[in-house]
């Protein structure tokens, strides 16, 4: 099997002893998950450290990213600038008609309070104030007949 060292005795074998080397403690990083196909085997790698030790595991291969959508010729804040913009012109147009609309309707009714008002007084002048002998209220006090502030005996 192995040859003997010619320090040792006949029939001694000589004993040799590893220390394992230490090494430094690794700061913690989340390595991303790669899926793996069932049934395909990734491929083993093997690194040679500066020291001369050798480590060996799987490959990993980095996920690639997703290829950047070609940007559109015009920006969407710009359309929605822009669609803003619209939509603020057409409220504007309405609210200008909606408040001449409430001019013209606050109008309309200060001239039928006032015509009311000029025919309604009218009607309580003519009432107050009538012409001549058109009929009147006859009051009989005492057997007497007053007619419109005339006595008539």
């Amino acid at each position: 099997m192995y040859p003997e060292p010619a320090h040792h005795a006949p029939g001694q074998r000589a004993v040799e002893v590893h220390q394992p080397t230490p090494l430094p403690p690794a700061v913690p990083v989340a390595a991303p998950l790669v899926p793996v196909q069932p049934g395909t085997v990734p491929a083993v790698a093997s690194v040679v450290l500066p020291d001369g030790r050798v480590v060996t595991g799987y490959a990993v291969e980095h996920p690639q990213p997703a290829p950047v959508a070609a940007k559109p010729a015009v920006s969407r804040t710009a359309v929605n600038v822009a669609l803003g913009g619209v939509g603020f012109l057409a409220v504007c147009g309405g609210l200008l008609l909606l408040t001449s609309f409430i001019a013209a309707l606050t109008a309309f009714i200060t001239q039928l309070i006032i015509l009311a008002a000029v025919i309604f007084g009218g009607w309580i002048a003519v009432q107050v104030l009538g012409a001549g002998s058109r009929g009147g209220t006859t009051v009989h006090i005492r057997k007497a007949t007053f007619k419109r502030n005339h006595f008539h005996g």
